[in-house]
């Protein structure tokens, strides 16, 4: 590449030559959609059951990623995917619409509510006040709990680990099906991975999806087809509620989960790739977090739920992406996948899953740094990194271990390691677990 090529990347993506290289983002930004893509099937089959259209929700999630992960590229310059988040998907249709009984048009109008919330947290620099308040020994302990929630989310995927009603989980059947599909998925990216071949994590996606097509699992159903509309979803939004106590609680609810998800992404992330500066910051969060937010604004509008950073941006990351050049080929790819939805949707989640494994492993290097000498770091960092996957939940990680960090470090007079906003925010908190 020339001189005036780099300059045009580090112009629009943050491209440094030193740290990355085309081909090395390129590979980042397709392992990343592989790892993500999984979104674009399970996604519209749970707002379906809230009655919205499957087809139609399709699209949607497609288009809402690429808008999302476009301004992650261009305007934060990170190597994040964005798209419709797990987990507030379920709460949207099994809690909102099923269980408290609201058509998904209120639940809609609740997502946009939040996302405009979050755009002014974004601008007046509230959120990143909220980051740069979390300690560094949580920032390592979030980083550690990402990796084995993501791990644990590969496992499961699988069917490597499955439910067990007298032992809540167990091993699943190793000797075939998924489960032994993700083993060998496992094997062959672990040999790439030792041998250092450039692009392990994505070569051992593809030879896995192959390996599984002999085995009844890679099931290729098209290469092809025409997006579904969107009209069905499109601006069908519900504001005859908005001044109503359940309609708070419920943005109140999107709002808390989808702010902490994207911190823990941010952060778990970002340390472990070295974007952190010796002050503990994370250089462009603010315009991270706005694409975030821009993203679920517009999701709503579109016809989603809440749109997120999502934690498996960590398999990218693993495979070098470092600049903004990665998020654009996630959003080029998920605008791809429109038309090519029966192509990529071949791949079995037991062939992205053992790539989850392996970048929970590189995550869970930040262990080391955790000093386990001093008590009231190691507790509250232990708290943070148990939490995240026995309770399945980044955010419920992140407000346990920082409500145990401020409690024992108060109670032991230790003050002057507690800033206000830790205070305020795990009084917050703890007031959530029981109002």
């Amino acid at each position: 590449m020339n001189f005036s090529q780099i300059k045009i990347l580090k112009k629009c993506f943050g491209f440094d030559p030193s740290k990355t290289t085309v081909k090395t983002e390129i590979i980042a930004g397709i392992t990343t959609f592989l790892t993500m893509a999984y979104v674009l099937a399970v996604h519209p089959n749970i707002l379906s059951d809230a009655g919205m259209d499957k087809g139609a929700l399709f699209t949607t999630t497609a288009l809402s990623a690429v808008l999302a992960t476009m301004l992650m590229a261009f305007w934060a310059k990170l190597p994040f995917g964005v798209a419709p988040g797990m987990g507030l998907n379920a709460f949207f249709a099994y809690t909102v619409c099923l269980t408290m009984g609201y058509p998904w048009q209120f639940a809609l109008a609740a997502v946009f509510i939040e996302g405009v919330i979050f755009i002014i947290l974004t601008l007046t620099n509230l959120r990143e006040m909220i980051v740069n308040a979390i300690p560094r020994t949580l920032k390592n302990a979030i980083t550690v709990g990402i990796g084995l929630f993501i791990a644990f989310i590969g496992l499961h995927n699988a069917g490597i680990i499955v439910k067990n009603d007298a032992t809540l989980v167990s091993l699943g059947s190793l000797t075939s099906g998924p489960a032994l599909l993700g083993i060998i998925g496992i094997i062959i990216s672990s040999i790439l991975l030792v041998k250092q071949v450039r692009g392990a994590l994505l070569l051992g996606i593809f030879i896995t999806a192959i390996i599984g097509i002999p085995m009844g699992l890679t099931h290729f159903t098209g290469v092809f087809s025409t997006p579904p509309s969107i009209e069905p979803i499109f601006m069908q939004l519900d504001f005859s509620q908005i001044f109503t106590k359940d309609m708070i609680i419920v943005v109140f609810t999107f709002l808390f989960l989808d702010m902490f998800d994207t911190i823990g992404t941010f952060v778990g992330v970002a340390t472990k790739v070295g974007m952190v500066d010796k002050n503990g910051r994370i250089p462009r969060i603010k315009q991270g977090f706005m694409a975030d937010a821009i993203g679920t604004t517009a999701g709503a509008l579109l016809g989603t739920s809440t749109v997120t950073t999502f934690v498996e941006s960590a398999s990218g990351v693993g495979e070098g992406g470092r600049s903004g050049l990665t998020a654009f080929v996630i959003s080029i790819c998920c605008l791809i996948s429109l038309v090519f939805a029966p192509l990529f949707l071949s791949i079995p989640a037991a062939a992205t899953s053992p790539v989850l494994i392996l970048v929970g492993l590189m995550m869970i290097t930040c262990f080391k740094d955790i000093d386990f000498e001093d008590y009231s770091e190691a507790i509250p960092a232990f708290i943070c990194m148990l939490f995240m996957p026995l309770a399945y939940s980044i955010s419920d990680g992140i407000v346990l271990g920082l409500i145990s960090y401020v409690l024992i470090n108060l109670l032991c007079g230790k003050v002057k390691k507690l800033s206000w906003t830790m205070v305020i925010l795990s009084v917050i908190f703890v007031l959530k677990f029981f109002v």
